[in-house]
């Protein structure tokens, strides 16, 4: 199982877990020893979770960009807001927050003042993305291609923008497709990959775990 992001709202260190977030650590650890490999990739929402976390869950933290062999086919596997190249504002700030001395100086911070900042820094991003227009907040299109050439591969899965669909491209003489996640509001999002090939679905919450979410 692949997880590419923005599993959590936030996350401000492995040593601040709510107890859901907890419970979710638990459910991954339990899903892991059934035999399960899970990998997981930071989010913009959740880029501080760190091996503490991830060696409680029982899953493998990969790279973003990963590249992974799916139905003996090389697929790319991304975030998506790397993707989004004509919002440098929020370039500029992920550059920064994803700096080895800023991640550091954050996990020593006090738990309050991290509580603070995050709360900041999203409500902060809440109103800079209603005021800027639908084509900033997306991918770039000519990024998509670059990245896909970069890496040799004909099919890219990412999220970030909350705006699934599979889209078909065009890459040189040959076709390949981008895959994008929906985000799991009312209802979540999974890319199944199986003997049939790939089937992105959506599927309702039950009501515990949408009571849960509120």
């Amino acid at each position: 199982m692949y997880i590419l992001g923005d599993f959590f709202e936030v996350w401000i260190g492995d040593d601040a877990m709510s107890p859901f977030q907890l419970s979710i650590c638990k459910a991954l650890r339990a899903l892991s020893d059934s035999g399960t490999r899970i990998f997981l990739m930071h989010g913009n929402r959740d880029f501080m979770i760190g091996k503490g976390f991830c060696k409680a869950a029982g899953c493998t933290l990969l790279s973003d960009p990963s590249v992974v062999q799916l139905n003996g086919e090389r697929v790319l596997l991304m975030h998506g807001d790397s993707l989004c190249t004509r919002d440098e504002g929020y370039i500029r700030m992920r550059r920064y927050l994803r700096h080895p001395l800023t991640l550091f100086i954050l996990r020593h911070l006090p738990l309050g003042t991290r509580h603070k900042l995050a709360r900041k820094l999203r409500n902060e991003s809440r109103a800079q993305t209603r005021m800027k227009a639908n084509d900033i907040v997306d991918v770039t299109p000519d990024e998509v291609p670059r990245i896909m050439q970069q890496f040799d591969v004909r099919t890219l899965v990412h999220g970030h923008t909350h705006r699934p669909a599979i889209h078909k491209l065009q890459i040189g003489d040959q076709a390949a497709r981008r895959i994008v996640l929906g985000d799991w509001d009312r209802q979540g999002w999974v890319l199944q990959v199986d003997e049939q090939g790939f089937s992105l679905n959506s599927f309702d919450f039950v009501p515990e775990t949408t009571a849960l979410l509120n």
